[in-house]
């Protein structure tokens, strides 16, 4: 269930660096919807959203406490924005594809013809995906069946967000660069990499109910549902990738939100939900600096 942990939380980016490179209904929420905490001190009030990327048009999320969140804030902090094909597309060229160095020479000919069978399931071909880096094929074909299934960039909740703030005329901020979060990928050592294509063939047929089941977690509020799906199995299986990918960005962005309370105003920062999920989450290490992250009520 790696991908739920790391793919899924950056799906939005990479719906856009699958398309390049290739050249649900959810149930009603048990809560009021998603989790959402607040940091304050005197004269600054920042709330804390988690989102996903990818849902289905019909997903019921919006709640009086993100849209409070939404009205009183002066701008929106999101991840990184990566939707727009002029940026990603030289990222890609760059970090993404290996051309000396096909796929098929990495892998063993049984895990080439599982590559093989799951590209042509989403109407491909292992051939397509032979100039890829590992890290890039596992994005790609993790990406497909979520798209395959209903799923949308267009209906994640950062892109909702975006629409709003910019019909606003309000400021979008981002904690990381585009180019930030494909290194977070492309910077992996090699047998890193091998093993987050070999855990995207893994997961690839179990994805969609996977996210269908993450998705009602989040948007009914459950926290230890996310954390049971998103972070405990990654945390046991692929602790190496944990850190890098969660443990190391959350610090990051709690020194980060540090900072910002150093000002004064309203703002709301959005983010993949597994990083508001778990012992490392972004409130933890928020605590460790003394800050209080407090969850509104439903």
């Amino acid at each position: 269930m790696f991908l739920f942990d790391s793919l899924k939380r950056h799906a939005a980016a990479f719906a856009a660096v699958a398309t390049v490179a290739l050249g649900v209904a959810c149930a009603p929420p048990a809560h009021a919807g998603p989790a959402v905490w607040v940091v304050k001190d005197a004269d600054s009030t920042i709330y804390l959203l988690g989102t996903v990327h990818f849902l289905k048009p019909d997903t019921q999320w919006r709640s009086a406490n993100i849209d409070k969140a939404l009205k009183d804030s002066a701008d929106l902090w999101l991840e990184v924005e990566a939707d727009d094909p002029a940026v990603m597309q030289p990222l890609i060229l760059k970090y993404g594809l290996d051309q000396a160095h096909p796929l098929s020479t990495k892998l063993s000919p049984e895990e080439f013809a599982r590559l093989d069978a799951a590209a042509r399931g989403m109407g491909a071909s292992g051939a397509a995906l032979e100039p890829m880096r590992p890290w890039l094929a596992g994005v790609t074909l993790s990406v497909a069946p979520l798209l395959k299934a209903g799923y949308d960039p267009n209906s994640g909740v950062e892109a909702k967000l975006k629409a709003e703030a910019k019909a606003a005329g309000k400021p979008i901020r981002t904690l990381e660069t585009a180019e930030q979060q494909i290194r977070f990928f492309a910077d992996m050592s090699p047998a890193m990499e091998l093993t987050f294509l070999r855990s995207s063939l893994d997961d690839a047929t179990d994805a969609p109910a996977l996210l269908d089941e993450m998705v009602a977690a989040w948007a009914g509020g459950d926290v230890a549902g996310i954390d049971r799906l998103m972070i405990a199995e990654m945390r046991a299986d692929y602790p190496a990738l944990y850190e890098l990918l969660l443990v190391r960005r959350n610090a990051d962005w709690a020194q980060q939100i540090d900072t910002l309370l150093k000002s004064k105003g309203v703002t709301i920062i959005a983010v993949g939900a597994g990083h508001l999920a778990g012992d490392e989450s972004v409130q933890a290490q928020l605590a460790k600096r003394g800050i209080k992250a407090e969850r509104l009520k439903d």
